[in-house]
């Protein structure tokens, strides 16, 4: 971990766990996300609440989100992924992009019983999320990123169409949902696809063991903005309140020094880090490996090399604009 001023920027695995279990954290500091989603009027978040209010959300959330809700949403996944991978039977190319977020876009529908357009509510979310990143972006203000910011939640509370206490835990639904599920599966199947790892895609045994380890390289959400509320701890580190925490989630989970490997993967514990730790860990993680292991077990049998691929500049996480693939089997 390295001090910058009040920056304290977290590489360290135990600081990492430090940092988000025994340091009291400030959920609407400046520069967090539930601080940004404060200012912009969209209270109720999980990220903005305390005490009983938070743990509250989380059972109702854990409760959507566990082993019987997953079951319920897969078929609307794997009814994407039949649509979507289709063309790649005939020698056709499929932008992994677009399957993602429709596949998001879906599930999230479903989750909050909605009937909305799928590729509408994730191209909302997309956009809430971007605007509301680089208005976060640290360096001189520049006009007009708060407006953006507050247009785009309002365009993603009209789409959902709810109200109430209500409004706040669907729009992080989806936020987190479509853009975690965009940025990560494309990078996660071009990897598969660069390191030639679909013989691990097509044995179910291996194939839960390659999900854990892609989706520990690729970490979805690599950095975690916190600020401490209160004095504390890093791995030994005294923290002041009101010090900036910068949490480094791919660095506490190896993905900066070990590439995926389904003979001699990380511990459990590791890989689960980028997911969180304790009462800040990541509910959706159940959903993300399953989404994840319907689509490398539906694209193995075609083993998919990239043929086209561009970054994303201006999305709220890393990712790909385009990732077009095609078969080889």
């Amino acid at each position: 971990m390295l001090r910058l001023g009040r920056t304290v920027l977290v590489h360290d695995r135990q600081a990492y766990l430090d940092g988000l279990t025994r340091v009291p954290l400030d959920r609407t500091a400046a520069g967090t996300t539930g601080g940004t989603a404060r200012r912009l009027d969209a209270g109720g978040l999980l990220f903005d609440q305390e005490g009983t209010e938070h743990r509250g959300a989380r059972r109702a959330l854990t409760d959507g989100l566990g082993a019987a809700g997953v079951a319920r949403l897969r078929p609307v996944w794997t009814g994407v992924l039949a649509r979507r991978l289709a063309p790649l039977a005939d020698g056709g190319t499929v932008d992994l992009v677009p399957l993602a977020a429709e596949m998001a876009g879906a599930t999230t529908a479903a989750l909050l019983d909605l009937d909305v357009d799928p590729l509408a509510l994730a191209d909302a979310a997309r956009a809430a999320a971007a605007a509301t990143a680089h208005e976060q972006i640290p360096g001189l203000p520049r006009p007009g990123r708060a407006r953006a910011a507050r247009i785009a939640a309002t365009r993603l509370t009209d789409l959902l169409g709810v109200s109430g206490d209500g409004t706040g835990l669907a729009g992080m639904l989806a936020v987190a949902a479509v853009n975690t599920t965009v940025a990560a599966l494309p990078r996660a199947v071009a990897w598969c696809a660069d390191g030639r790892l679909w013989e691990y895609a097509a044995d179910p045994d291996s194939r839960e063991v390659l999900v854990a380890e892609l989706l520990r390289v690729t970490a979805p959400s690599p950095i975690l903005p916190r600020v401490a509320a209160g004095p504390g701890r890093l791995a030994g580190c005294p923290v002041r309140a009101g010090d900036r925490l910068v949490l480094v989630a791919r660095h506490a989970a190896d993905a900066h020094r070990s590439d995926p490997n389904c003979v001699s993967p990380a511990p459990a514990r590791v890989a689960q880090l980028v997911f969180g730790a304790g009462s800040h860990a990541c509910p959706g993680a159940r959903l993300a490996r399953a989404q994840l292991s319907d689509t490398l077990a539906a694209l193995a049998a075609y083993l998919p090399v990239v043929v086209r691929a561009r970054a994303e500049r201006r999305a709220a996480l890393p990712g790909w604009a385009t990732l077009s693939i095609r078969a080889t089997a």
